[in-house]
């Protein structure tokens, strides 16, 4: 199993800020269905992250949302491309791969 994490940054209740939808906007359900699509072929951690859990996450995310972290770094916002999305996501798997390796051999 991959110790890779995906998060995405969003709200329980999209309507505020999209102020067309009840529930999740459509932004936000595009994103986790392409990011399960994903992760059914790739495995990693999903993790989704409500920005009304926190005041500082409120402020920095409310009219971001959806973002998407990959390793904790910030890969995309509002829109995820699925064939772009795939491809980082694989980068990362590879990268976590070697430092593992380099440490294996440094030890």
């Amino acid at each position: 199993m991959s110790n890779l994490v995906v998060e995405v940054y969003t709200k329980k209740d999209c309507n505020s800020v999209c102020k067309f939808y009840t529930g999740k906007c459509a932004l936000c359900k595009d994103a986790i269905e392409i990011i399960f699509r994903v992760n059914s072929e790739i495995p990693f951690d999903f993790k989704e992250v409500d920005i009304d859990s926190s005041e500082e996450l409120n402020r920095v995310y409310r009219d971001d949302i959806p973002t998407i972290f990959i390793n904790g770094k910030k890969a995309f916002k509002f829109k995820v491309d699925e064939a772009e999305f795939r491809k980082k996501v694989r980068k990362e798997i590879i990268k976590a791969g070697l430092m593992k390796l380099r440490k294996q051999h440094y030890s």
